[in-house]
């Protein structure tokens, strides 16, 4: 095994893993003890086909034609048409990360040993993400039941030589890449085509890359949170470890004490503790643990929803080789991690509006504790960020709409036969533009704390937040006059996506 590859056994595999393949490249094998279940599988298979017997997806047609049963000589046909046929996605193609991981989930789910597949299936899933052949999945046409139909046939075409990939960095015909990476294309035998397109790897995919960039989002507000809250010189008492304790939520508890972390040995807060004649904060401010935690605790549920499914037999018919058993059942529908991804885009949602709301408190000159007026040394000449703020409220709007769930809606499909779908892959599109929306906002509101802190100096706040304040500062200078703020919001979105503030995650 290569070092640092990652052994599929059809294992859950965590976020990380699956953002350490998809992101950076990492590579993957079989692990060796899967070999036997994965060959144990496929002689169920074809005992079956050399029978005569009568099985689903194996030698009759699909969904509604279920009854149709097929003769050994086209098993071949079959499965090939069910893949061209099946391959019918639309819209602009997934980025090379959410199909990478597609290729990691999908390899998983044959590891299982479930599937029915002969083992050069499995050897070619892998070849083609070490190599970085990366077929081209268009993102919009699955309904998450039968799984993700559509993305995963546009996948499994590269398989077998049809379709476009995107192979050392140029976007070329399937037959062409694999020929080229000396990787022989598949002539799928029975059960194989379906046990390709069978399951939920393109939303689970997308879902895991947006759920890691959300967990950063969330843990990082509070980093921004604490800075806002020097810049307009509220309090630390609301994060008192005792109110937590009365009210023992995990995510508010967590919450809590990072903020406290974040917050000690604070100039700023000195200055003020005993001559202040605010009695507390507003909410925005005062509840951060609160609607932090939840949202922590939220994702933490996504989390567990995603990593489960990562190591799941979801395609249909599922095969159980020590009883040589072939068992038809839904493990294909997407509902686990549909209304999962909707609850995460919901919080994340909400993490954005609170933001927001401190954002404004920075600007505004009724709230700002002095501030001046939208942080601009030359208010009424300068707008400084006024607009910044306009851009924030535009995306939380975008949020707001987005975050109305998927997963509420069904309309039924094949002829009747999947009546009731998850819509699950719209649920993970969702998340991730929510996800880069929210990106994009916590930017906003790291550089207006920033610029709000400059003007407490000679005054320093907690060491943690004067320290964040610094690295904001390598890359945006301090906004002396104005100037076009859509590079700064952009180059500190990008930096926080990247990792630049991971030093302040919790």
């Amino acid at each position: 095994m290569e070092v640092g590859a990652i052994a599929l056994a059809g294992q859950a595999l965590t976020i990380e893993e699956i953002a350490a393949v998809a992101t950076n490249g990492r590579k993957v094998t079989v692990a060796a003890e899967a070999w036997p279940k994965i060959n144990a599988s496929r002689e169920v298979v074809e005992r079956v086909v050399t029978s005569g017997e009568t099985a689903y997806g194996i030698n009759t047609g699909f969904g509604k034609l279920a009854d149709v049963r097929i003769s050994n000589g086209d098993l071949k046909a079959l499965q090939r048409n069910l893949v061209l046929s099946h391959a019918s996605g639309i819209g602009e193609p997934l980025p090379e990360p959410e199909t990478r991981a597609m290729l990691l989930l999908r390899a998983n789910v044959l590891a299982k040993g479930h599937s029915g597949v002969r083992p050069i299936v499995l050897e070619t899933l892998v070849a083609l993400l070490n190599e970085r052949i990366h077929p081209v999945i268009p993102s919009r046409g699955s309904v998450g039941a039968s799984g993700d139909l559509a993305p995963l046939a546009h996948l499994a075409l590269a398989l077998i030589g049809e379709g476009e990939v995107i192979y050392q960095d140029k976007r070329v015909g399937a037959c062409c890449a694999l020929r080229e990476a000396g990787i022989a294309p598949l002539t799928l035998e029975a059960k194989e085509g379906l046990a390709l397109l069978n399951g939920t790897q393109a939303m689970a995919a997308t879902g895991a890359l947006a759920l890691d960039r959300a967990l950063r989002v969330t843990q990082l507000l509070d980093l921004a949170g604490a800075m806002s809250l020097e810049a307009l010189r509220g309090t630390p008492t609301a994060f008192d470890e005792r109110i937590h304790a009365a009210r023992p939520h995990r995510g508010q508890i967590a919450a809590a004490a990072h903020l406290r972390r974040l917050l000690e040995d604070s100039e700023i807060r000195e200055s003020h503790r005993h001559n202040d004649p605010r009695v507390q904060d507003a909410y925005c401010l005062r509840c951060m643990p609160q609607v932090h935690g939840a949202a922590r605790g939220a994702l933490a549920h996504v989390r567990e929803v995603i990593e489960t499914e990562a190591g799941s037999a979801t395609d249909n018919p599922l095969i159980f080789a020590d009883e040589n058993d072939i068992l038809s059942g839904g493990n294909f529908h997407g509902a686990p991690l549909a209304l999962a991804l909707d609850y995460a885009a919901i919080a994340l949602t909400d993490l954005m509006s609170i933001s927001e709301r401190r954002i404004d408190r920075l600007i505004n000159p009724d709230i700002n504790e002095g501030l001046p007026p939208f942080l601009s040394d030359t208010p009424g000449i300068s707008s400084g960020l006024m607009i910044a703020h306009v851009a924030a409220a535009a995306l939380l709007n975008e949020a707001k709409v987005l975050s109305h769930p998927a997963s509420v809606d069904s309309v039924p499909t094949s002829g009747g036969k999947e009546d009731h779908v998850s819509m699950g892959m719209t649920s993970a599109l969702k998340l991730r533009q929510i996800v880069e929306n929210a990106e994009h906002v916590l930017a906003i509101e790291m550089m207006s704390a920033a610029q709000g802190l400059d003007y407490r100096q000679p005054l320093k706040p907690a060491r943690e937040v004067e320290r964040a304040r610094r690295v904001v500062r390598t890359f945006l200078p301090r906004l002396a006059e104005d100037r076009v703020l859509s590079t700064d919001i952009e180059r500190l979105a990008t930096e926080i996506r990247v990792g630049a503030f991971d030093a302040w995650k919790n």
